[in-house]
């Protein structure tokens, strides 16, 4: 009975080792592919970084990142670097589909990848930093930038075991090869018609640290990006956020000067946030957005204050100062352009300055209507004043009072303005009004 008791035991426990290891081998053959045919930007970086978490925390057997980039933001390539070379699970960079390109930040991110490979047709290289737009850069910052990108690239190619030399020609001299040169100069470890061929190809090939890859019968899981992933993206750029920022803080102004506006208020609202959304990835300093804030305080205030145009000229330094403050990147990229700052500038300047006018002009002007309006105005007495009488002003029949008795017929100027009565004068008498 003992025995019995023991095979049982034994039999259950050899059934459940076996159920459970297949489970794992069987999640060990899940392959996670994430497509990126964009700029690199901070919301792919994001997504990407995102994909190799998702795959890592999933024990997946490997991530593919399916490229096709023109380069991008230096700095959201080191982030996806970072991420790669921190994967628990195996990276591949597949340069695909033909006639893609992995060019200038998409050259550092395909050789930090565990396993990378490029599909017939395509091309890899030109990796040579230029600010943002193309433009050249100044050529002091432009020795700078290349030496800290060939630094990074060729640390990334040794890491690898990748040709160091063409790594550093990538950057300096932005050459660019096809696939099948970078296969013969060690840049890339193979060439793959397409996805299950890439799979095909890899399966059973040893990566270090990260063990042996098993890849039959393979169940492929396509990541997409979702809405968030998709908003950031479009926006998490230096000089798209800036803009964004302007339009909100000016939204919100106009509303403010003039409460019920409603539509100004709304627009502001959702560009100021998207703003501090797409700001949340980007190297910001915050002394200048505390200049941008104040600069909105001095505008506000020339509303209030007789200042004769000083807290506008304040809140126009103010502004220039915070904008070229605002973002802190050692990468051309990542500061704002004076293209974009310099118009952005003047126009929202001018906006402050029109509405603080306005408001200004709107203050110092005499009211036209209600009781306020009435006073300084000219009527004519329809009943005697002896004290009290009745006189005509714009159009309707008021109660009037008087000091001195005035005539029927005489013309009279209103004074004052109590409990709809009003206190006139002959118009030939000095003018007191009171208030």
């Amino acid at each position: 009975m003992k025995t019995l008791t023991v095979k049982i035991f034994l039999s259950a426990l050899l059934l459940f080792t076996v159920v459970f290891s297949s489970n794992v081998f069987a999640d060990k053959n899940e392959i996670y592919i994430i497509k990126i045919s964009d700029a690199i930007s901070p919301g792919v970086a994001e997504f990407i970084i995102s994909g190799i978490k998702t795959a890592s925390d999933a024990d997946a057997a490997c991530i593919i990142i399916e490229l096709d980039t023109p380069g991008g933001l230096a700095e959201s390539m080191r982030s996806i670097v970072k991420g790669i070379f921190a994967s628990k699970v195996p990276v591949v960079v597949y340069v695909s589909p033909s006639g893609a390109r992995a060019a200038s930040a998409g050259v550092m991110i395909t050789m930090a990848a565990d396993i990378a490979a490029m599909s017939p047709g395509t091309n890899i290289g030109a990796a040579h930093p230029v600010a943002a737009g193309g433009k050249k850069i100044e050529k002091t910052m432009s020795e700078k930038v290349t030496n800290d990108m060939v630094a990074h690239v060729k640390s990334i190619a040794q890491k690898r075991g990748r040709n160091v030399e063409w790594a550093e020609k990538a950057v300096r001299e932005s050459v660019s090869v096809t696939e099948s040169e970078a296969l013969k100069e060690n840049i890339i470890d193979l060439i793959a018609k397409d996805i299950d061929d890439l799979i095909e190809q890899i399966n059973g090939r040893k990566i270090e640290d990260k063990g042996v890859l098993k890849l039959d019968n393979p169940v492929k899981k396509i990541l997409k990006e979702n809405l968030r992933t998709k908003i950031l993206k479009t926006i998490s750029d230096p000089n798209i956020a800036y803009i964004l920022m302007m339009i909100g803080l000016a939204g919100l102004y106009f509303e403010l000067s003039h409460p019920g506006a409603i539509f100004p208020g709304v627009v502001g609202g959702i560009a100021i946030i998207l703003a501090f959304f797409a700001m949340q990835t980007l190297p910001v300093n915050y002394a200048g957005i505390l200049l941008i804030i104040m600069a909105i305080i001095f505008f506000i205030m020339e509303m209030k204050i007789t200042s004769y145009g000083l807290l506008s000229i304040a809140g126009i330094v103010s502004l220039l100062l915070g904008s070229l403050m605002l973002f802190k990147g050692d990468t051309p990229e990542m500061n704002l352009s004076l293209q974009v700052l310099i118009p952005t500038l003047v126009m929202v300047s001018g906006f402050f300055v029109a509405v603080a006018g306005l408001v200004f002009k709107s203050h110092m002007t005499k009211p036209k209507t209600g009781a306020t309006g009435l006073v300084g105005e000219i009527g004519v007495v329809k009943k005697a004043i002896e004290p009290e009488g009745k006189v005509f002003v714009h159009g309707e029949l008021w109660n009037a009072t008087s000091k001195v008795a005035i005539k029927k017929d005489e013309k009279v100027r209103v004074i004052n303005v109590v409990n709809l009565v009003l206190e006139v004068e002959q118009v030939n008498h000095p003018t007191t009004l009171t208030s």
